[in-house]
């Protein structure tokens, strides 16, 4: 029989549906919820043994799980290794596209999926293809040069090559109220950063330092994954700016310009094969009506205030990152 606790949970869901256009759907699932596989796009005659697999990253590129209306939703990072491995594991599957709608995220979870993407692609011979979306910048553009090849879309932004540090200060605030701050610490370094003292220069060195590091590394990713991308180019597009997807085309940032259809033949050619599947993996909660089928805690769509929608807000992480979003500094 339903308790008093579940039939109030049911009315207050039945409320929100009412004032939102939402709806909540009550399901038996399996205690295993694993991926499962749709085919949204396929040439005619193509065999089930010959698939192409679409996956998606979207959003905040984080190794944390999102947030949700209910519950926490999934780490994005441990989804889309889940898909990699899924791709790897399946004999039929040829080749992979990695469609990325992302401004960025940490420096540690960008570095890790093109890292995951160099893994997938050694292990398992299959080619990898990108599609740049919306936005592909910072972290989205670093995970994209583990692909082999690298589409666009003419109005896709990317670029923003660049490490971002955010700091805050309270110290001139606290101190018109009369109140100081006074750690104690194990040595002078301890407190780097700390928002409630002004930063000492040789405090702001050591970021700097931490900065530049992670910087270099990021260029030295893209002479590397950019072989035709000229040293005079390579100086101005890598200051933090960011181009269009027809712009880093002309200077070699990006291989063509296209779109889905695009890179599914792409992904073909490059896996020997005439005609295939494109399949798209996803929950069985999760409905696929199209190739562009969005999972239901994606975040919406991908522009400049995407960070502070549903993402979760950058000040629930500090730290360093591959990130391009003006709206949040």
């Amino acid at each position: 029989m339903m308790n008093i606790k579940t039939f109030a949970l049911i009315a207050f869901l039945l409320c929100l549906t009412g004032c939102s256009g939402l709806r909540f759907v009550i399901d038996t699932i399996p205690a295993v919820n694993r991926l499962t596989e749709t085919t949204v796009l396929e040439d005619k005659g193509a065999s089930s043994s010959a698939k192409i697999a679409l996956i998606d990253f979207t959003g905040l590129i984080s190794d944390a799980k999102k947030r949700g209306l209910i519950s926490p939703g999934e780490n994005p990072v441990s989804r889309f290794v889940e898909s990699l491995r899924k791709a790897a594991d399946d004999k039929n599957t040829k080749a992979i596209v990695i469609r990325i709608n992302s401004p960025g995220g940490t420096v540690t979870a960008s570095d890790l999926l093109y890292r995951e993407i160099l893994y997938f692609k050694e292990e398992s011979k299959k080619p990898v293809v990108i599609l740049m979306a919306d936005i592909a910048a910072s972290g989205g553009f670093y995970m994209s040069c583990a692909g082999d090849e690298v589409i666009a879309h003419p109005t896709t932004i990317t670029g923003s090559i660049g490490v971002i540090m955010q700091t805050f200060n309270f110290s001139e605030g606290m101190r018109k109220i009369g109140i100081k701050a006074d750690a104690i610490t194990s040595g002078p370094n301890k407190a780097v950063g700390s928002p409630f003292e002004p930063m000492p220069t040789e405090h702001r060195a050591l970021l700097q330092e931490l900065v530049d590091e992670f910087y270099a590394e990021f260029v030295a990713i893209v002479k590397k994954s950019k072989p035709n991308l000229s040293p005079a180019d390579l100086k101005w597009v890598t200051d933090g700016r960011v181009v269009t997807g027809r712009r880093a085309v002309e200077i070699g940032l990006v291989d063509s310009v296209g779109d889905l259809r695009d890179a599914f033949a792409a992904a073909k050619r490059r896996a020997n094969l005439s005609k295939a599947k494109l399949i798209k993996y996803h929950r069985n909660t999760e409905h696929v009506g199209s190739a562009y089928a969005r999972k239901p805690q994606a975040d919406p769509q991908v522009n400049l205030l995407q960070l502070n929608i549903n993402a979760g807000s950058m000040f629930d992480q500090t730290g360093f990152y591959y990130l391009w979003d003006p709206t949040v500094w």
